[in-house]
């Protein structure tokens, strides 16, 4: 049987804060983790007191298998991986975040008709504050996907969608926290010229930002309803929104989760 029950290769950012989303319900000590520098999963590891080992280690242990490469070196690494998981008796799932490749790509790389449950999470998962896309190829079972999902709570929102729109998803969820951060960092920018100190302008930004999410998501209104809440006649409010759509703001940001999504399917090329 495994002695593991999540296992990470690889821990960059991603990798990184799912492990840590895991181990808020998970013991520590049910989780491995590995990258191609060693030494960062010993820092990962010793910082959350679970185990660091190597890829064989994680095909070898861990019922749930996370593969948290770029999607160009996830072949090479399903092929050192194969030989390992050919030889597993007992249940265990792939987990994939890599942009792009479906599960079916995944299970053929690995060599197997394996369990396989496609991710797209975000940074925030770190703090437990992300969103986590998921769906599952037939091969998982119920009670693994019910396992999943409650051992992962802790990285925020998870919600299932057909994988045929995960692409198109993750240029929101996935793509989105570095758009948003553009935008935050350009309002704290436009404060500074204001005389603002940076520091109180980011943190006015960054505030206001998690405070109108909120809003919305507690009150369910319509960001349009929002909107026009704020902007009195003659404002200052509305004299900023019409700088905006004047140099393009919502087209251009239409335009970059369309380019986001495109670049996702050319990654699964």
């Amino acid at each position: 049987m495994a002695r593991y029950t999540f296992g990470f290769i690889g821990v960059g950012n991603m990798g990184s804060a799912l492990a840590r989303a895991a181990v808020k319900h998970l013991a520590p000590e049910e989780v491995l983790v590995s990258n191609r520098t060693a030494a960062k999963a010993e820092a990962l590891a010793a910082l959350l007191g679970c185990a660091a080992g190597d890829n064989a280690m994680v095909a070898e242990n861990a019922q749930y298998i996370f593969l948290g490469v770029k999607p160009q070196m996830m072949a090479g690494l399903l092929e050192e991986l194969g030989p390992a998981l050919a030889r597993r008796t007992d249940p265990f799932v792939l987990v994939t975040m890599a942009a792009g490749l479906t599960m079916e790509r995944i299970a053929a790389m690995a060599g197997g008709d394996y369990p396989v449950i496609r991710i797209m999470p975000n940074t925030p998962c770190a703090v437990g504050a992300g969103v986590v896309l998921y769906d599952a190829n037939p091969r998982v079972t119920a009670e693994q996907l019910v396992f999943f999902t409650r051992a992962m709570a802790g990285a925020g929102l998870l919600d299932r969608l057909e994988e045929r729109l995960i692409d198109a998803g993750s240029a929101v969820a996935g793509c989105g926290p570095a758009f948003l951060s553009l935008f935050l960092e350009a309002l704290a920018d436009g404060g500074v010229s204001c005389g603002l100190p940076r520091q109180k302008a980011l943190a006015y930004a960054a505030k206001m930002a998690e405070g109108t999410a909120k809003l919305m998501l507690e009150t369910g209104q319509h960001p349009g309803v929002m909107k026009d809440a704020v902007c009195s006649p003659a404002g200052s409010t509305i004299a900023g929104v019409r700088a905006l759509e004047q140099r393009g703001f919502r087209a251009a940001a239409m335009d970059a989760v369309i380019a986001a999504m495109e670049r996702n399917r050319e990654l699964g090329k």
